[in-house]
């Protein structure tokens, strides 16, 4: 019996449709680019110190000694203290000339008058507007953590509302979301509403972006998929993460940064006109006409006559099997053997450190040498030859060395940052590039990765249990960028010993190169180390005769 591939075979791999489909979907893709990392220059942290109010009894000269410099420095200023003023003002009276007197040793307060913060990069960021500085700096991070835990809720119902609703609606829906989300934040009178909106701006940003995924891969024909999925989508997230340092650099104040981007977003609803529905959806839900007209018109598109009857009885009703079968099962089902469930745990383990070096050196671009808008966009530009090198071992390379040496080169890079003379500001920034190509290198590899190592009716659970656990990755991220307040390298040498870390764990994992995907747990390859008992052969059994019922049902 043919498959749904074999059947729509005579539309050929990349005509015209094709084209114009990948086109739309893929320049679609460029809002999600700036979506989740906005935050980098909305919640950067200008230099600031203690405001000292205007007192007509103090002079300049004594103004300017108001602020105790930092132990061991020279030129740096205190941002959360001051010398007292009340003692201030009554050597200011006897010493009129603050040189004459080593302020060193008064008392020092808290800035009881708020801040100044430098203009000279931003107009307004939240952490200006909002003072989330000294003893409320956890306030920046929780912001972005509670963004990527609104991710974390949409990833975890974005496959059920696509499932029930079809992908295209879920598209342009959290598409919508997003706009809507981006213009309410702008109007944030504080910085609990603004955590609020930012919280369900994260619900809807990762549902375009997984819908886009999935409604791109069931109209492609399978030689074209991974292409897509790498080259198509990764370039043009790429793309978008370029333009957001652009854009910031000519708008300094946060609202108004939203507030343009969001706009972009507009420029994308007209292709609700040209962007079809998945056919593979419609079949499933038993909208065979709707399909067979989305068919119908490819092949016009394409210049090809289409066969008179594209779907008999019999294969509309294998195809209803199939889609019952790449249903997702219960989760539990990933923990009744002992094979899948050390699969599943090093899978999600892996999802995890990645998410966090990957978030983690992007919202650490602030703290970084040089200039904050040209690291950002190198950031963005050095992804784009990741995407191509994953593509390329993915067609010609083993999963797990070419995934494990990735790995192991990204950390191994971070930790020698450790060494790196403070003066060789360029050669540091060039090191911590190299270790975010081989992190997106191995973000992008790990889902082809990750679906090839389970079966058919348990792919769909694995894979979303993995990118679910990559969310809280996302989630602690920001907390290890703020461990640069205390340490310049700490956040480095924390990612690049995770990153180590997941080079060696990925040796434990089955090789799945040139190996049939499969489609029982039976044909799953096993952990070598973790031998099967008689008892988990057993489970293994029943597993599969559950798993037969609920695809029965």
């Amino acid at each position: 019996m043919r498959d749904y591939d074999e059947i729509t075979a005579f539309l050929g791999e990349w005509g015209p449709a094709q084209k114009l489909i990948v086109l739309l979907l893929t320049v679609s893709i460029i809002p999600n680019g700036f979506a989740g990392l906005n935050i980098i220059f909305v919640g950067d942290t200008p230099e600031h110190r203690c405001s000292i109010p205007g007192n007509p009894n103090l002079s300049q000269a004594w103004m300017n000694r108001t602020i105790p410099r930092v132990p061991g420095t020279q030129v740096q200023y205190s941002q959360c203290s001051r010398y007292r003023l009340d003692v201030i003002r009554n050597l200011s009276e006897v010493f009129p000339d603050p040189d004459l007197l080593n302020v060193s040793g008064i008392d020092e307060e808290p800035c009881l008058d708020g801040w100044d913060y430098s203009q000279d990069q931003y107009t307004s960021t939240i952490v200006s507007e909002w003072d989330l500085v000294c003893d409320d700096k956890w306030k920046e991070p929780f912001t972005t953590s509670l963004y990527y835990f609104g991710v974390l809720i949409g990833s975890g119902g974005s496959g059920v509302i696509s499932d029930r609703f079809g992908r295209k609606i879920v598209l342009f829906g959290s598409m919508g979301v997003q706009i809507l989300f981006n213009l309410l934040i702008t109007l944030s009178p504080s910085w609990e509403i603004f955590c609020l909106i930012n919280f369900l701006r994260g619900i809807g940003e990762v549902s375009y972006y997984v819908a886009a995924f999935v409604l791109g891969s069931e109209i492609l024909q399978k030689s074209i998929r991974v292409t897509y999925s790498t080259l198509g989508i990764g370039c043009f997230y790429a793309v978008g993460y370029m333009m957001l340092p652009f854009i910031a650099y000519f708008v300094r104040g946060w609202r108004m940064l939203i507030l343009i981007l969001s706009l972009i977003g507009l420029l994308y609803i007209p292709l609700w006109w040209f962007i079809p529905e998945s056919p593979r959806w419609l079949l499933s839900k038993g909208r065979v006409k709707e399909a067979e007209s989305i068919i119908r018109f490819m092949a016009k598109k394409n210049g090809i006559t289409p066969p008179t009857i594209l779907f008999t009885d019999d294969e509309l009703e294998d195809l209803n099997v199939q889609n019952k079968q790449v249903k997702s099962v219960p989760v539990a089902q990933l923990i009744k053997s002992r094979n899948i469930l050390v699969i599943t745990v090093i899978s999600a383990l892996i999802w995890m450190i990645l998410a966090i070096g990957y978030y983690g050196l992007s919202l650490n671009i602030p703290n970084l040498h040089g200039n904050d808008y040209l690291n950002c966009f190198l950031f963005g530009a050095i992804e784009i030859p990741s995407y191509i090198a994953s593509w390329l071992l993915l067609r010609k390379c083993p999963r797990r060395l070419s995934h494990a040496g990735i790995l192991a080169l990204s950390g191994g890079v971070l930790l020698f940052m450790n060494l790196i003379p403070s003066n060789l500001s360029i050669l540091s920034t060039v090191l911590v590039l190299i270790g975010k190509m081989g992190i997106a290198w191995a973000f992008c590899m790990v889902y082809v990765y990750t679906s090839e190592l389970y079966p058919t009716p348990l792919r769909n659970t694995g894979v979303g249990v993995s990118s679910m656990t990559s969310r809280t990755g996302s989630i602690i991220s920001p907390y290890i960028v703020l461990l640069g307040s205390y340490q310049e390298n700490l956040p480095f040498i924390v990612m690049g010993v995770l990153m180590v870390f997941s080079g060696i764990v990925v040796l434990f994992l089955p090789e799945t190169f040139n190996i049939p995907l499969p489609d029982t747990i039976d044909q799953m390859q096993k952990v070598k180390w973790c031998k099967c008992s008689h008892s988990d052969s057993t489970q293994t059994r029943e597993n599969n005769v559950v798993i037969l019922k609920e695809e029965m049902l």
